[in-house]
């Protein structure tokens, strides 16, 4: 069993352990999710199982049926449409609060956040691919990064929420842009050490748009939209 990380409970473990497995694809779009099976893989209680399992409907990655139990959510093209259309509300929301009160301990995790995903993706770069979970980690540690100096511990939460659901399309599509979204990172960087809001959140619209656009004519999902 996984050791608990500071301030974990065996329920809050879980349901850590649980998010990531789904967001990371090892539990992929339309897994059954067996009690039994669950209680052996995480080696917990099927009453912590049934304490964490709606935390995770409410965070959008499975779903209930009572004829079918639980299972991970599909994927589909509207509803990354619909995410990306919150993350882009919650991330410039976050972004205009964090630089107007982001101190230099802020800009100096911010630098550290991009330091370790642009050296993660000149290795994507360069072909390497072995590394994709970590480059994703690392994209979501540099954009959670950007938002940290917001105030706001709802607003921080709703946003992880939904970037995990987003950061879930990106590990099982393989949404790697190449060099463009390492330019768009280096220009996020640039506007968070000026606290320029207003040029952020123009980058990230565009940002969180490419992939969408990169997504539909790489036809990696049936675009539904209409």
């Amino acid at each position: 069993m996984a050791l608990l990380q500071a301030g974990d409970s065996v329920g809050g473990s879980l349901h850590r352990r649980l998010r990531e497995d789904i967001v990371f694809g090892r539990l992929g779009p339309g897994s059954r999710l067996r009690l039994e099976q669950l209680r052996l893989r995480y080696e917990v209680s099927v009453a912590t199982l049934r304490e964490v399992l709606p935390r995770l409907i409410s965070d959008g990655l499975i779903l209930f049926e009572p004829a079918r139990g639980y299972e991970v959510a599909a994927i589909t093209a509207r509803e990354l449409r619909e995410i990306s259309d919150m993350r882009i509300l919650l991330e410039c929301h976050g972004v205009g609060l964090s630089f107007l009160r982001g101190d230099l301990d802020w800009e100096a995790g911010v630098i550290a956040a991009h330091h370790k995903l642009s050296r993660m993706e000149a290795r994507m770069l360069a072909g390497d691919r072995t590394m994709s979970e970590d480059w994703k980690r690392y994209d979501r540690e540099f954009h959670v990064a950007l938002v940290a100096a917001c105030g706001s511990p709802e607003l921080l939460a709703a946003h992880r929420r939904i970037f995990d659901r987003f950061l879930r399309y990106q590990v099982l599509l393989v949404m790697f842009r190449g060099d463009a979204a390492t330019r768009e990172h280096d220009a996020l960087l640039a506007a968070a050490l000026d606290h320029d809001a207003a040029r952020a959140q123009d980058l990230l619209r565009g940002h969180i748009g490419a992939c969408i656009d990169y997504t539909v004519q790489n036809g990696l999902l049936q675009d539904t939209q209409g």
